[in-house]
């Protein structure tokens, strides 16, 4: 593990402690799990961009053009 030093405002540090403490885990925990959802995230939107590049508008339309024109079932 690497360690890492954060500077946080005295009020986002209190709420951190104090969100560690109800979820019974540590702060280093908690915050490794939040910078692991938020790489995540990054990671998938950029994930997309790229495959949104590389999308054909005129491919997507044909697509829809040979769906069926029925309804979406209950759920969908």
């Amino acid at each position: 593990m690497t360690p890492l030093t954060i500077h946080l405002p005295d009020g986002i540090a209190r709420e951190l402690e104090q969100c560690a403490a109800g979820e019974g885990v540590t702060v280093d925990q908690l915050m490794s799990s939040a910078a692991s959802e938020k790489v995540s995230a990054l990671l998938t939107m950029e994930l997309l961009r790229r495959r949104a590049a590389q999308a054909n508008r005129e491919d997507f339309l044909r697509f829809l053009d040979a769906s069926p024109g029925e309804a979406p079932m209950d759920g969908d």
